[in-house]
Parts: structure tokens; C-alpha cells; sequence
């Protein structure tokens, strides 16, 4: 399977920079995860699509507001384990896409997308992040 076309609502595997490893002059995330496709536009008369992502994490928030935790159902769709997973919508990286962070699924040969989130979660991120942007709370790593 080749690499899919970005589309909003996707979740890829991702290795996602959280603004605390950028502070400390990391370029590259520490570790890949799934994230969510939340922007793919093309700049007017350019090729490149630029993808915006949010990421999924085990890691509890320590602000609720800023996050939505992953119902079973969402999690078994997605093929994501059964443990605790919340979509964070507090930190975003930006990337021209494909970029060289998009990794492909272990355990799933060949695969690029974990598949798209149901849309009224993704309705409740967009929401989410538009609250943060609106609280000027929203923080976005530019990954190129």
C-alpha cells in the first residue's frame, strides 16, 4: 500500500515534536505516534500541500480542557491499543506533506493510515482547537 493522500480527519503514524523537546533544540520527535490529519491545504499556485496534525497520546493532559479521551470503539477502529489514549488539541506540528516524519504502521505491513476519525470527534477537535486559538493557548511546531 503506498502512502495516502492527505486528507482531513486521517490518522497517520507520526513522529509528532511536543513544544517541550523544541525548547530543548530537538528537531525530531522523540517517538512516533498516531496523529490526526486537522489542515491539508494547497497554498494558491504552489504543489505542496501543507498538513497540520494533532497528536494521540497515553500520556494524561494535565489540563482535561485541552484533550478528548478516545472512546473503545474509536480506539479498536483505529487498531489502537486498549489502554488509555487521548487526541490533544493544545499542541499541533505543521509540515509540508509528505515531510520525513510520516512513518509507516509497525505490525502492518506496507500501511501509512490508521484510517479517519468517526466526524463528530473530529467536529469536537476542530472545536478544540479553535477554543485554544481563540484563548491564545494553541501551540504549533513548524516540522519543516
Amino acid at each position: 500500500m503506498s502512502l495516502p493522500p492527505p486528507r482531513v480527519g486521517l490518522v497517520i503514524r507520526y513522529a509528532f515534536l511536543w513544544s517541550h523537546e523544541a525548547a530543548r533544540s530537538a528537531d525530531e520527535g522523540r517517538k512516533d505516534r498516531p496523529c490526526a490529519i486537522v489542515v491539508a491545504a494547497r497554498q494558491q499556485g504552489a504543489e505542496e500541500i501543507r498538513v497540520i496534525v494533532a497528536p494521540v497520546t497515553h500520556e494524561p493532559p494535565h489540563d482535561p480542557a485541552s484533550a478528548i479521551e478516545l472512546l473503545p470503539d474509536v480506539k479498536r477502529f483505529l487498531g489502537l491499543d486498549s489502554a488509555s489514549q487521548w487526541l490533544r488539541f493544545e499542541e499541533l506540528n505543521r509540515f509540508t506533506w509528505p515531510g520525513f516524519d510520516v512513518r509507516p504502521i509497525p505490525g502492518r505491513a506496507g500501511e501509512w493510515e490508521y484510517g479517519m476519525l468517526p466526524q463528530s470527534l473530529f467536529e469536537q477537535l476542530r472545536q478544540g482547537i479553535l477554543r485554544r486559538q481563540s484563548e491564545r493557548a494553541l501551540r504549533v511546531q513548524n516540522r519543516d
